[in-house]
């Protein structure tokens, strides 16, 4: 290499470095402006710099060599810029997308070790009131006929209690799994939400709480496509929540209707309220919430369970192509399930009362 050919170098360097100074300066200014901003500065600055260079180490002399050259460097310009957007936003779209899985792992990473910690506590304090009412009976402390009759009606109780916790499980795992898919059959609204309200209203009576059905005076019956087991089980689960957190003497009311191209559902309550900043937290796996809604114990004081209803609901509910949401309205909340309609089945008696 000549001395000439290292002066040149040397001078291309000199000539580069306050390019790629302003280049960065510009950039810092540029932090909150849009991604495909930033990357065409970005992809510029090096080719400025070249160009910068070449310049300067022909003493500005635009011959035709230079002309050639700066012709070559705005044909490269033109396809490296674009391709440098094209691609910036591309890798950005998967930073963005590696970020929120990340996200999304931990959260649920998170809800499973909450959820093992819920019911690990829901496990452990039935089966330890099973095995003292079992040792009892077994070491005769218990004898008298009446204590034993208890005793057996609180085990079958609890047990129960667990074998329901386990399928509650059971159906989560589905759900995280995507395991779910519900035949697709002709279900009538009002028929899923009669059955549900049977199946709860031994919880409510017991608890001085007053179901009420309703529907709009002429609305017909909607219908939409499902499974009738899987829906019952949504509605079932959102009157459990709303009893147990609805006072003696309160009142849960269910109403159904159409809107457009869906059919409606919508269960309120007398609970008080849910606090604003836990609303988006209310279908999270083993959500209990907090201030009145936090108790271990239902209003009839029995358990309060393990959280996952509200959680179930919400996969089954997406499971139908629907969506379900919750907000407080008046004295209580109210929860709203969402289903594409079939059909409206005619001549269905809109009438109304108290279960």
């Amino acid at each position: 290499m000549t001395v000439t050919d290292i002066r040149s170098v040397l001078l291309a360097l000199l000539c580069s470095i306050p390019v790629v100074t302003i280049g960065y300066l510009v950039l810092q200014r540029l932090r909150t402006r849009s991604l495909a901003v930033s990357t065409v500065v970005l992809t510029l600055i090096p080719m400025l710099a070249m160009l910068a260079g070449v310049v300067v180490t022909t003493g500005f002399m635009f011959s035709r060599e230079l002309r050639t050259t700066a012709l070559v460097w705005l044909v490269v310009t033109a396809v490296c810029v674009p391709t440098a957007v094209v691609l910036g936003r591309s890798v950005a779209r998967r930073s963005v997308w590696e970020g929120d899985l990340r996200d999304r792992e931990r959260a649920a990473e998170d809800a499973r070790r909450q959820l093992v910690a819920w019911v690990s506590h829901d496990l452990r304090t039935p089966l330890a009131g099973i095995r003292a009412m079992t040792e009892a009976l077994a070491d005769r402390v218990v004898t008298d006929p009446a204590d034993v009759a208890d005793y057996a009606h609180q085990i079958r109780a609890e047990s129960l209690r667990l074998s329901a916790m386990v399928d509650d499980l059971f159906e989560m795992s589905r759900i995280h799994a995507g395991a779910v898919a519900p035949p697709l059959m002709p279900v009538a609204v009002t028929d899923v939400v009669r059955a549900a309200v049977a199946s709860v209203r031994p919880v409510a009576e017991a608890s001085g709480v007053l179901v009420r059905v309703e529907r709009p005076a002429g609305e017909t019956g909607a219908v939409v496509q499902g499974a009738a087991a899987e829906l019952i089980r949504v509605v079932r689960n959102l009157l459990g929540n709303a009893v147990r957190h609805t006072p003696e003497h309160g009142e849960v009311v269910v109403s159904t209707g159409t809107d457009a191209s869906e059919v409606w559902l919508r269960v309120d309550d007398s609970c008080g309220g849910i606090p604003e900043a836990d609303l988006p937290r209310v279908f999270d796996v083993a959500y209990r919430g907090s201030s009145n809604r936090d108790s271990a114990y239902d209003s009839s004081g029995g358990p309060a369970g393990a959280g996952l209803g509200l959680a179930i609901a919400r996969g089954l509910v997406e499971a139908h192509s629907g969506r379900i949401g919750v907000a407080n309205q008046g004295s209580g909340c109210r929860f709203e399930v969402r289903l594409p309609a079939l059909r409206l089945a005619i001549g269905a008696d809109p009438s109304a009362g108290a279960v």
